[in-house]
């Protein structure tokens, strides 16, 4: 058994060759909490260093929700220090898991709400099953998307749909949000796990290391001007030179065979 497997708790870890399977397990709608948030941080952080896991699959337990967020009761007292300390602990969760080194792929099963929508715009590929439902509702409570929701959101769809979710509160389907690019596949219910294992075993035919540097380079122009871009895109392809995988890659196509990566 690998040492990361977990069986219980609120973030269940199983590993399947080279890829990990993390699903949320709170019921009865897989809400975040300070502690699986923190689980969450520690979980990309512990894979970051494991050599031999190239993606992560992250999904919801059961069949209605992928996650409905942060449950609304901590934050009915109205005390600052509470949405303080719980607005940090989403915001390290979830930008560790953007910065992930592999490849994240949410495979939204339900109801992704909030806090549990933002998990998975945090994820680099979403698939999301034919009844998913995926919303930002903070403004209706009065409050806001405080993990990355307004930016990656933005990002995602254009800033007009971003603001039909968010301020006038729109709630999308998984063909609607195929069509504005929300998502990148939409399939039957029950099959989202199933496709996206599949793709994230597609991962393990790319070296790791050219993976972790594409990616890089791909989330980094969201925020650098083109032209530092494409320095940086000529630098890191020098630098791959010092890697085993690309003397493995290079001459594994020349000789017609697999190649066999060692992610270093």
């Amino acid at each position: 058994m690998h040492p990361l497997t977990q069986t219980n708790g609120p973030i269940e870890v199983t590993i399947d060759g080279h890829v990990a399977v993390l699903t949320m397990n709170n019921p009865p709608a897989n809400t975040w909490t300070a502690d699986s948030l923190h689980q969450l941080k520690s979980l990309v952080e512990a894979l970051n260093a494991d050599k031999s896991i190239y993606a992560l699959v992250l999904t919801g337990k059961g069949e209605k929700f992928f996650s409905a967020g942060a449950d609304l009761k901590l934050f009915a007292s109205g005390d600052k220090g509470v949405a303080a300390d719980m607005a940090y602990c989403f915001g390290q969760a979830f930008e560790t898991l953007s910065s992930y080194r592999g490849v994240s792929i949410a495979a939204i099963n339900g109801y992704a709400m909030g806090g549990g929508f933002e998990v998975a715009l945090a994820c680099d590929i979403r698939i999301a099953e034919a009844h998913a439902v995926m919303a930002l509702p903070e403004a209706s409570v009065g409050l806001l998307p405080c993990a990355g929701g307004t930016q990656n959101l933005a990002w995602l769809v254009g800033e007009g749909w971003a603001k039909r979710m968010i301020l006038c509160g729109e709630r999308v389907g998984a063909s609607q949000a195929l069509d504005i690019r929300l998502v990148e596949e939409v399939v039957a219910s029950g099959q989202g796990l199933e496709t996206a294992m599949k793709l994230a075993a597609e991962v393990a035919n790319q070296s790791p290391t050219a993976v972790t540097a594409c990616k890089a380079l791909i989330q980094q122009a969201r925020f650098a001007p083109l032209h530092q871009g494409l320095i940086q895109e000529r630098e890191r392809f020098v630098r791959l030179f010092d890697t085993a995988d690309q003397q493995e890659g290079v001459n594994a196509f020349l000789e017609k065979r697999a190649p066999v990566w060692k992610n270093e």
